[in-house]
């Protein structure tokens, strides 16, 4: 089977209205994702740019995190600085090669850009180890002068090559075909990067992999081939072609979901999920099998692994004591129980004692690797009494950030869903609860949130 690395460039948007804590929250759903490498754009504020790196290095602990520098020598030093803190660190040597480009891009000539391509790599590679060479308009430029920059690029010590349809200037098939051209005359591994303005950056994508091409450029909503579109092309024909990526299939649909809120600026909206016909009739109870459960989950649209599937089934039979269980709730369960890490800390029981006349007590037991740990506290109010309590048995204390509550459906039984943010060195970490009991849903969701935070140091 080939291996096809996946480099992501969502966050390398022109124009981007992205928030701080956004960029890092798509550059953690990329990692958890399987990218191979989490593109940035070319340093353009110091202080902000850099510490955004540097931030997401933090966590980076498989994909590769790759910066954007070449136009001069200063763009080059700022990438070298903001990589500093990178488990693995690249830096990407992005300059034209078409004639059009070199010249009102660059000020360049083709000698003098050949000179400049060779000092960049150079110098990047100095500092770097892992250094690419981006070829923008390559599908514009002359194809010898082409073959120049990439000897001038391997020479000065890059070790990965792109070529960039920036113009969607070629239909798949002759893109598939430069594509060889150009792999037979290079051993250096060869990424290709298509712009989708004609709509067939995918088609293109995958004919290019298949003429040599061992990495490709994809972003969520934006100018490259889809993530979501490629991994599936990849996930669905892989076996015949064999072909393969590192992408969790399982966490596909969602996590693009989950960046799609983001990169649509709809962060603050309820999502709204068309079910099928098949998953409006989901009518469950507490007597329905795993095997069950888990057919009308996959009607919802949602892939799981086998451990994932025990999680959801056991969520379920909790809910399902109580009340039948419909599409809504199911979906709800899957949000809670799936995808998660594992938790360090799990909720045995509680008992709460609340009313007008009375101090709001809790007393929770949880669970750590098979131990036992109770507390006792009183607060200001149920949900405040249950957070002290579950401080006190971890023994720490975290900074309430926001903490909010909703119906997730209708009626007297509704489930409850439960959103709490808590801050730990200055992170936000967030975690949800469903329950029938708001309470019980509240203590689910902050336990979730912590579990996070010490898995993540962990």
């Amino acid at each position: 089977m080939k291996q096809i690395k996946i480099a992501d460039t969502t966050l390398c948007r022109e124009n981007n209205n992205f928030s701080f804590k956004e960029k890092i929250e798509i550059a953690r759903l990329l990692e958890n994702l399987g990218t191979d490498v989490i593109e940035l754009a070319q340093i353009e504020n110091k202080q902000t740019d850099i510490l955004l790196a540097r931030t997401i290095s933090s966590f980076l602990n498989n994909s590769i995190l790759s910066i954007a520098a070449g136009k001069d020598d200063e763009s080059i030093d700022f990438a070298i600085e903001a990589l500093s803190a990178a488990k693995k660190p690249s830096i990407r040597i992005e300059l034209p090669v078409s004639p059009v480009g070199m010249e009102y891009t660059c000020h360049k000539k083709a000698p003098k850009m050949l000179d400049w391509i060779s000092h960049a790599v150079s110098k990047a590679k100095d500092a770097i180890d892992d250094v690419e060479f981006c070829m923008l308009d390559a599908t514009r430029a002359e194809i010898d002068f082409i073959y120049d920059a990439i000897n001038a690029a391997a020479q000065a010590g890059a070790k990965r090559i792109t070529i960039v349809d920036s113009a969607s200037f070629m239909l798949p098939d002759d893109f598939a075909e430069f594509t060889k051209d150009i792999c037979s005359k290079t051993s250096l591994p060869l990424a290709v990067n298509c712009m989708n303005a004609s709509g067939l950056a995918e088609a293109s994508a995958v004919l290019a992999v298949r003429k040599g091409a061992c990495a490709v450029k994809t972003s969520v909503d934006g100018k490259a081939a889809s993530l979501e579109t490629f991994a599936s092309i990849i996930k669905d024909c892989g076996d015949k072609y064999s072909l393969k990526t590192s992408i969790n299939f399982t966490q596909l649909n969602r996590t693009i979901n989950q960046i799609k809120r983001i990169t649509e600026g709809d962060n603050n909206k309820r999502t709204v999920v068309n079910v099928d016909s098949d998953a409006s009739e989901i009518r469950l109870d507490k007597n329905d099998s795993q095997d069950d459960v888990i057919s009308e989950v996959k009607k919802l649209g949602y892939d799981l692994s086998d451990e994932d599937c025990s999680k959801v089934y056991e969520e379920f039979l909790r809910v399902a004591a109580k009340k039948n269980v419909g599409a809504q709730e199911l979906d709800a369960i899957v949000a809670s129980a799936a995808l998660q890490v594992p938790p360090t800390y799990k909720l045995k029981k509680y008992v709460i004692n609340n009313g007008n006349i009375i101090t709001a007590s809790a007393h929770i037991m949880l669970e750590r690797s098979g131990e036992e740990l109770e507390g006792i506290e009183i607060g200001d109010g149920p949900i405040d009494a249950s957070f002290i309590t579950i401080e006190k048995i971890i023994g720490r204390h975290f900074e309430l950030d926001d903490f909010q509550i909703q119906a997730v459906t209708e009626g007297a039984e509704a489930m409850g869903s439960a959103l709490v943010k808590i801050r730990s060195d200055g992170k936000v970490y967030s975690g949800n609860g469903i329950s029938t009991d708001i309470i019980g849903a509240s203590i689910r969701a902050y336990l979730n949130a912590v579990n996070k935070i010490i898995y993540e140091e962990a």
